[in-house]
């Protein structure tokens, strides 16, 4: 009857109503740096530092197969910001200090979508998109700046903090001895920006993170003065080397132990200037960019169960760089009060891809023509209406093994498929030989989450498999050879690195002071 028909309406408008957002919601997306799976501990309970994260777990949702979209620092965030992933956007590989290029400028990022629905944007911490010229964050929809335009290893401090091998201070004069180390950037000091403007070179990486959170919440406190939703995009320098804990680890932490305390208390801080606006005004989604430096020994992250057995049987690191599920199987959590279920733990298949599409619908924004996406709109994973994400998600060679950027991993299900395997540089100094497989090696993560043994070729389950993995493998390669895929530039030259002064070795800011907000600051424009 009528009737009936108006009462089911009004039912199913209730049901969607969590969807239906007033006005449009804060989001605020916060990106670790090399931090493992098991560097939570509501992922694994060996971890007992970061209470914070466990309580945004707690009072939000938990997504436990959640995945980088490459395992290494560019491409990873590049497809963060487009939602595509190496392949299409271009950046299959890191930019180097001296890169003339980034981020391809016909690649439309989140930023510029959400700028142009009327959101305020701003980049807190780490780029590496490419900071020369119009890749600069300023250029690519970020009304506001601030952080380091690469890895905070990517130059000399004075106060290098804790990495394998240690590196030298910035040198001080002209006429001191240059210490050559490799893997060490002693030439050029590490800088530091506020929108175009470097504030101080060398960094001063013991008190960056409360420069963050100083900054975030000016950012928020300037938006909110607007009136204007906004966009926080904060990449934060834990948990890459060097580390810099501020006070010395308590006996049995470490210095990783006390770094990742340092990185819970500064999400804590994030989550509270959320909360301060209201709840259930900001959407905030915590994730990282890849898996651990495994070389870095100690000072490396948790891998969890994510051990890839197979691969450090032969030799090597199964985790950053690789595509073993230790290198891309990242922490991701979502918090939204009165959105987001509390309590809930997500088994989908979803993907840093997927923020990008999943936050220009929250908008109420459109994604930009004319290309394709690998992320999804996963709004009904978050809001807890389903927990089916990606039916198949690529994996992209990321420096270990194969040609960097191209597809020679993905998964189809519980099922993960290589076609090239290798391992990255281990603590022990090992690596692991590149191998082809043709037939692929099948691993069922169901049965062995530490990706310890294929399937038999010759078993009935991998004959089932093998024509759905071969078809899905080959629709995604079609796929993307029809798309409007970017070529980045990847040349450099010595011209483009950030100098606050070329007069002074290192390019030291003499004078220059440390608080980019007093009145009498002098400029120092580097692009």
């Amino acid at each position: 009857s009528p009737r009936a028909v108006l009462v089911l309406a009004l039912a199913l408008v209730g049901l969607w109503a969590p969807c239906v957002v007033s006005r449009q919601p804060n989001f605020i997306v916060i990106l670790a740096d090399d931090v493992g799976w098991g560097d939570l501990g509501a992922n694994w309970a060996e971890t007992k530092e970061t209470p914070h994260l466990d309580q945004l777990a707690a009072e939000g949702t938990r997504f436990v197969d959640f995945h980088s979209a490459a395992s290494t620092c560019s491409p990873s965030r590049a497809s963060l910001l487009t939602g595509r992933l190496g392949v299409r956007n271009g950046v299959t590989h890191n930019f180097a200090i001296s890169s003339l290029g980034g981020l391809p400028l016909n690649e439309t990022t989140l930023a510029e979508v959400l700028r142009e629905a009327g959101y305020s944007t701003g980049a807190i911490g780490k780029w590496h998109l490419g900071h020369h010229g119009r890749h600069h964050p300023n250029s690519r929809g970020f009304d506001y700046y601030f952080g380091i335009p690469y890895s905070h290893d990517m130059g000399c401090t004075d106060t290098p903090g804790y990495d394998l091998p240690p590196c030298p201070p910035c040198p001080r004069r002209g006429t001191a001895a240059r210490v050559a180390r490799k893997d060490c950037y002693t030439e050029v000091a590490l800088p530091l920006f506020e929108n175009a403007t470097i504030v101080q070179q060398p960094v001063e990486l013991g008190s960056l993170a409360t420069r963050y959170a100083e900054e975030a919440a000016r950012f928020i406190q300037r938006a909110s003065d607007s009136g204007r939703p906004f966009f926080l995009y904060l990449a934060l320098a834990h948990m890459h080397v060097p580390l810099s804990p501020p006070l010395p680890p308590a006996p049995g932490r470490g210095i990783y132990g006390a770094s990742l305390s340092e990185m819970d208390a500064l999400v804590g801080r994030i989550r509270a200037l959320a909360d301060s606006l209201g709840k259930g005004s900001t959407l905030l989604w915590f994730t990282g960019d890849n898996g651990p430096w495994a070389q870095k020994c100690e000072l490396a992250g948790r891998l969890g169960p994510f051990v890839g057995a197979w691969q450090r049987q032969r030799g090597g690191s199964s985790a950053k760089q690789t595509t073993w599920e230790g290198g891309h199987r990242v922490p991701a959590l979502a918090y939204w009060p009165g959105r987001v279920p509390a309590g809930r733990t997500s088994h989908a298949l979803l993907s840093i891809l997927d923020i990008f599409p999943t936050l220009v619908a929250l908008a109420g924004a459109a994604l930009p023509p004319s290309r394709r996406f690998d992320g999804l709109d996963v709004s009904p994973v978050l809001f807890g209406w389903s927990d089916v994400g990606h039916k198949v998600l690529l994996h992209p060679n990321s420096g270990a093994a194969g040609k960097v950027g191209e597809i020679e991993a993905l998964r189809l299900a519980q099922y993960k498929a290589f076609y090239t395997t290798g391992g990255a540089m281990a603590c022990d100094g090992s690596t692991g030989l590149a191998e082809r497989h043709q037939p692929p090696l099948i691993f069922n993560l169901d049965r062995d989450i530490q990706e310890q043994e294929p399937l038999d070729v010759t078993s009935r389950e991998y004959q089932a498999v093998l024509p759905a993995i071969s078809r899905a493998y080959a629709q995604a390669l079609q796929d993307i050879a029809a798309d409007n895929v970017s070529v980045a530039d990847y040349s450099q030259d010595p011209a483009a690195i950030p100098c606050c002064n070329a007069q002074h070795v290192g390019c030291r800011c003499h004078g220059a002071t440390l608080d980019p907000h007093v009145e009498k600051r002098t400029p120092r424009l580097c692009l």
